[in-house]
């Protein structure tokens, strides 16, 4: 556990639930700095892709992961992931990374090594990290939880209005039965059902949540 005075606030949940647009909107709110934690993965898996590796064969994985310099930083008020040199954005949304990614973040060294990056943030900032195990597994202590869900139809939905082809119940399904850090709701998160939510109104929930779980934040 990390003895410095910042603070996390983690938010998790599945694919196309909101947790991205909530989180980078506390963030701003809250004047913390937004991480997104799977964009580490996808950076990974990215460049395991362009080495032109079997993402399912873990062994490769590992020894390409041992090469990589990975560099986590911040631009603003928003994370920023780096690979040997290349700051990584749109490449990180490509189909190959989308279908590959749930079998990278799988790998219990992939974990390791980046939920470590995750909480190295702490030592210089609070955050409001989202992603599938911030409450469970990077952050376990911190009292400041929100699972942020909706219902399979509207996330397939916002999926397709991404431009994004992937199947929302196969990713489901692959987070939340992998072995390492599953997706599910941390002890001590209060769900946010985001399926009718506005924007506006899924954040005026989240920062409500935040209230009574002790945060102190200043009213609108």
């Amino acid at each position: 556990m990390h003895t410095s005075a910042h603070f996390a606030i983690a938010i998790d949940g599945p694919a196309a639930s909101g947790k991205s647009t909530i989180a980078k909107c506390l963030a701003r709110e809250l004047n913390l700095v937004m991480v997104n934690s799977g964009a580490m993965y996808r950076a990974v898996t990215w460049k395991v892709l362009q080495l032109g590796l079997d993402p399912h064969d873990s062994a490769a994985v590992l020894s390409a992961l041992d090469s990589m310099d990975i560099v986590c930083g911040v631009e603003g008020c928003f994370s920023t992931v780096a690979i040997d040199g290349r700051e990584l954005n749109e490449e990180l949304r490509d189909t190959a990374v989308n279908t590959a990614v749930s079998v990278v973040a799988a790998i219990p060294r992939v974990r390791e090594v980046l939920v470590q990056k995750q909480r190295d943030y702490l030592q210089h900032t609070s955050v409001v990290m989202e992603g599938r195990d911030i409450g469970s597994i990077v952050f376990p202590d911190t009292p400041y939880k929100i699972y942020v869900d909706a219902s399979e139809e509207v996330r397939a939905a916002r999926r397709s209005a991404e431009g994004v082809t992937d199947s929302v119940a196969a990713r489901d399904k692959a987070d939340s039965n992998r072995t390492t850090a599953p997706l599910l709701v941390a002890d001590g998160a209060v769900v946010l059902d985001n399926s009718d939510h506005t924007v506006a109104s899924a954040v005026a929930a989240a920062l409500d949540i935040l209230r009574s779980q002790g945060l102190a934040v200043n009213e609108a």
